[in-house]
């Protein structure tokens, strides 16, 4: 009976506060929606990679009928690191090397699990959360269409 009488009191304070309406969630491009967007791609790149906190060296993804995918750790520190993530064209024409494109340097968040492309800032706020928004929401993008092909990183393959 003061189970039931407790259960009463309770569920229609929960349901107000889920009713509760939270105004970043309709507001994209503010900034606690570029934050949700940086845990998103976090989220994304571990359904690529695994166990983001292990990553070392160079990994590469191949699949077929797709470019080869490269990721590579290029500094590590205890909190975050930086990688370089990026598809490697066929050579054209005499060229040697592969070209890179998209070539993204992204910073990982370990503790936070947050995941950004990182680039030099521009020079007004308003403009900075514009190009964040847009380059990580092309990263979000581009995660999702390379895990829809198949790509995946193994920790075999880091070295």
């Amino acid at each position: 009976m003061a189970l039931s009488a407790w259960g009463a009191c309770y569920i229609p304070a929960v349901i107000l506060e889920c009713n509760l309406p939270v105004s970043w969630r309709t507001a994209p491009r503010s900034f606690p929606a570029l934050m949700g967007l940086y845990e998103s791609n976090y989220l994304r790149l571990a359904r690529l990679a695994g166990d983001l906190a292990r990553l070392a060296g160079t990994c590469i993804s191949t699949v077929p009928g797709d470019c080869e995918l490269q990721l590579t750790v290029r500094e590590r520190a205890p909190y975050t690191s930086e990688l370089q993530l990026t598809y490697l064209l066929p050579a054209l024409g005499t060229a040697a090397s592969p070209e890179r494109v998209p070539d993204l340097r992204l910073r990982l968040y370990h503790d936070a699990r947050l995941l950004s492309v990182h680039e030099p800032a521009a020079s007004s706020p308003k403009r900075e959360l514009d190009r964040r928004w847009a380059r990580n929401l092309m990263l979000n993008k581009w995660l999702d269409y390379c895990a829809e092909r198949g790509h995946r990183f193994s920790a075999a393959q880091s070295g």
